[in-house]
């Protein structure tokens, strides 16, 4: 018998993890077809909110943050691009990588949540920030990601040139961090079971079948 689970993604555009245990997720409702039928919603929450106009450098950015040497963090950057490979995205990151603001990127979201097409918005954003390298601040780089996946561009640039979903996305972000959400990806099954981290597709698939026989 399928199960119904309903499941919350909070993530940043700007989280290369959440990108990760996106692509997990996915490949593992691929192998739970016919065990599991997901209600998927995307939330959003902001590593960076403070982050102005254009961004600034990855590699010394998370040096600064982090407290690591710059070969640490390459180190990292390799290993998180292997992890990305295997769940089949490509992350064409390097020292001259850059980190942006997504606020307007969390509220195109919000927008594309009512058009039912939240979730071909959401890669289509993980595509512009980590496999095309652009700014997913830029409105005309988020009008065709919008349109990349089945939204109206001009809806879509309507949306980013007003304030519209601003407050929603505002009031999102302090109802996670009030619910203990820190760190993301974070995935929340029914209300009641936190998966946390960009884990494997094995894990996602064990987690979510168990939670499946539970309900």
């Amino acid at each position: 018998m399928t199960r119904k689970l309903k499941i919350d993604f909070v993530s940043d555009i700007a989280c290369p993890w959440c990108a990760i245990g996106l692509g997990g997720l996915e490949t593992a409702l691929e192998r739970l077809d016919g065990v599991v039928e997901p209600q998927l919603a995307f939330h959003p929450f902001e590593l960076n909110p403070d982050m102005k106009a254009g961004g600034e450098n990855t590699l010394e950015h998370i040096v600064r943050k982090y407290g690591i040497s710059a070969d640490e963090a390459r180190t990292n950057r390799e290993r998180i691009k292997e992890r990305a490979a295997s769940v089949g995205f490509s992350m064409n990151t390097s020292d001259a990588s850059r980190i942006y603001n997504t606020f307007d990127a969390h509220r195109l979201l919000a927008w594309a949540k009512g058009e039912g097409r939240q979730h071909e918005l959401k890669r289509e954003l993980f595509i512009v920030n980590f496999t095309d390298q652009a700014d997913p601040g830029d409105r005309e780089r988020l009008v065709a990601a919008a349109e990349k996946a089945g939204l109206d561009p001009q809806a879509a640039r309507a949306v980013l040139e007003s304030d519209r979903y601003a407050d929603d996305v505002r009031k999102e972000e302090i109802h996670w961090r009030n619910m203990g959400i820190n760190s993301v990806p974070a995935v929340i099954v029914n209300d009641r079971y936190l998966i946390s981290g960009g884990q494997p597709p094995e894990e996602f698939e064990r987690q979510l079948r168990h939670i499946a026989q539970e309900a």
